[in-house]
């Protein structure tokens, strides 16, 4: 573990576990998460004898609280930081939620020979605000709940997203885990409130169309029908069509945290799509 020091002199915290000479896995963790919240993927994927690399974006968990740089270009510089440092080649980027949108737009924009394959989960491209444009988007008075909610009691707020929606714990005969809920709130609290609070203009209203459409290498697209936080009818199956070499893989009835509710079931098909 280390930390790499970004053009404008941030120190973005991450984890490299693995062989030297192991195709390298970068993660790329969701709102308003860390890379701990990856902790079962780089296990999974360390075991099968790949590089696993997890960094905590700025203003999240141990990377520095910033007072500014907290939207989707930034993001993607210092994951271009962090992989010119390690001097990562032919790496797979895997990113969730808000970290679909960061590794979307990193891979779209990464030097030759740097990424071989990528794959989004429960991902936030092509744009999730209803606009003109975006008929089927969630309208932005959301996303200001969000932010009201999160400038009047972020506590409170995480704990109630984490019992709720995010992880499906809110549907009839779920099997809830207070553990998986504590540790939401634990990786939320130790993000800054400023970052977090401007981090949902960047995952609500960035609009990833271009970036999807510049991406050459295969792209994996997996994402549960009953994801509460990303919708699924305006995500995934859009993004797919905006991807000269997309893959979608749906899950039935699969949560927005489906990576930590089923992971014995996504390692092992991410595996299988890297491998095929």
């Amino acid at each position: 573990m280390g930390t790499v020091t970004t053009s404008d002199g941030t120190a973005i915290f991450y984890k490299d576990w693995g062989p030297r000479d192991g195709q390298p896995v970068v993660f790329h963790h969701g709102w308003p998460l860390s890379s701990d919240d990856w902790d079962a993927q780089m296990l999974f994927f360390l075991q099968h004898g790949y590089r696993v690399i997890a960094h905590d974006r700025r203003g999240h968990g141990r990377s520095d609280q910033t007072a500014d740089g907290h939207e989707m270009d930034t993001y993607a510089a210092d994951v271009a930081a962090l992989t010119d440092a390690l001097d990562l080649r032919d790496a797979v980027h895997i990113g969730h939620s808000t970290g679909g949108g960061e590794a979307a737009r990193y891979v779209a924009r990464a030097k030759p020979g740097r990424v071989a394959k990528a794959v989004l989960v429960g991902a936030v491209p092509p744009v999730m605000v209803k606009s003109e444009s975006n008929p089927g988007g969630t309208p932005i008075e959301v996303f200001d709940g969000l932010r009201s909610s999160l400038a009047a009691n972020r506590s409170q707020f995480y704990i109630d997203l984490a019992s709720g929606p995010f992880y499906g714990f809110n549907r009839p005969g779920a099997e809830v885990s207070q553990g998986m809920i504590d540790n939401w709130w634990r990786q939320g609290m130790t993000g800054a409130a400023n970052a977090h609070y401007e981090c949902i203009k960047a995952f609500s209203e960035t609009d990833f169309t271009e970036d999807l459409k510049k991406i050459e290498v295969p792209v994996l697209v997996m994402h549960g029908t009953d994801d509460q936080i990303v919708p699924y009818d305006d995500s995934a199956p859009l993004a797919v069509k905006l991807l000269k070499n997309g893959t979608l893989k749906s899950y039935e009835g699969y949560p927005h945290g489906m990576l930590t509710v089923h992971p014995d079931v996504l390692g092992p098909d991410i595996l299988e799509w890297l491998t095929s």
